[in-house]
């Protein structure tokens, strides 16, 4: 198992993105700043899609404009296809993410899109990205969605799946994630899954994933996860967002719960654990009404814990 481990706050795009209500411009700022400084390295911080479609995710550019003003921090987004790309890479964002559910039915509902239109749509992005001078280029991630389990389609073939992550890598992506979109995985999957995808991409391309706390089994699959080396867990503070598809069931890991298990193991975050906690307040006051989830918030850290502090090595 690494030590050191990457926590990719997601809230800003999936958490955001799953509710009704729309945060302001200032507070999801003041959300970015004060993650940043409590040392997350990462932050996805929306995504390139049309404002009709996703209103609350209508000021991606300005929140991707002020994030790359923060020292050390990788600005990541999601994109739908190749003009979302294009908005992105003008926006200067470092990190690009591509879903493409590996359930054609999903990939058909979600994004209007079959299997061979999305690889298409990596193919161009790529193209896009490699036109780019070598220093500015974004990294281009291919997300395989509803991997392990879709509500429209069940259980996805593994052949199916192998196919989809080779033709994201032919296409041109850095790298491969995996994502469980429903909440459907347990952690013999989770293991299960790294092994088939990582068997057709390789270990170098394949290193994070999203997980949902549907069921309960969020930080179990993360364990699983960092069991089979992965280093990147995608999480989202307070555990807003996700699709959760159960009465009372949060859907997005909770960054607080999953930091605190990672530091309580002695792995290494970067992130002040206190500072963390204390951004609830900025989420709370700009989503009233708006249910945040987590233990570790509500019952507190243990007496004699030490929790790590934001290292400046990861500046």
């Amino acid at each position: 198992m690494n030590t050191d481990i990457l926590v990719s706050e997601v809230g800003p795009r999936d958490g955001l993105q799953s509710i009704a209500a729309i945060m302001p411009l200032a507070a999801k700022k003041a959300w970015i700043d004060a993650e940043a400084a409590a040392g997350v390295r990462e932050i996805e911080v929306g995504s390139f899609v049309p404002a009709k479609l996703l209103p609350q995710l209508a000021d991606t550019a300005e929140l991707v404009a002020h994030a790359l003003t923060i020292p050390g921090l990788t600005v990541a987004v999601l994109v739908p296809n190749a003009r979302g790309a294009e908005a992105a890479m003008a926006a200067g964002a470092h990190k690009l993410t591509l879903p493409l559910s590996v359930s054609e039915t999903h990939s058909l509902a979600n994004l209007r899109r079959t299997h061979d239109q999305v690889i298409a749509e990596a193919r161009a992005i790529a193209d896009m990205v490699r036109a780019q001078p070598k220093a500015n280029r974004p990294h281009f991630e291919g997300s395989l969605s509803t991997v392990f389990g879709c509500t429209l389609e069940g259980a996805i073939p593994d052949a199916q799946i192998a196919r989809l992550a080779a033709s994201l890598m032919d296409a041109g992506c850095d790298e491969v994630g995996l994502s469980d979109t429903t909440g459907y995985a347990d952690p013999a999957a989770v293991k299960r899954m790294i092994a088939l995808v990582r068997n057709v991409v390789g270990d170098a391309a394949l290193t994070g994933i999203h997980l949902h706390n549907t069921r309960g089994l969020g930080l179990a699959n993360v364990l699983a996860a960092l069991d089979a080396g992965l280093t990147t867990i995608d999480s989202s503070l307070g555990g807003i967002g996700g699709c959760p598809f159960a009465p009372g069931a949060s859907g997005n890991i909770v960054t607080e719960d999953l930091v605190f298990m990672l530091q309580s193991m002695g792995l290494r975050t970067g992130i002040d654990l206190n500072a963390l906690l204390a951004v609830r307040d900025i989420v709370k006051d700009a989503l009233p009404g708006e249910p945040l989830y987590g233990f570790t918030p509500d019952a507190g850290l243990p007496l004699g814990f030490v929790p790590e502090t934001a290292s400046k090595e990861y500046a």
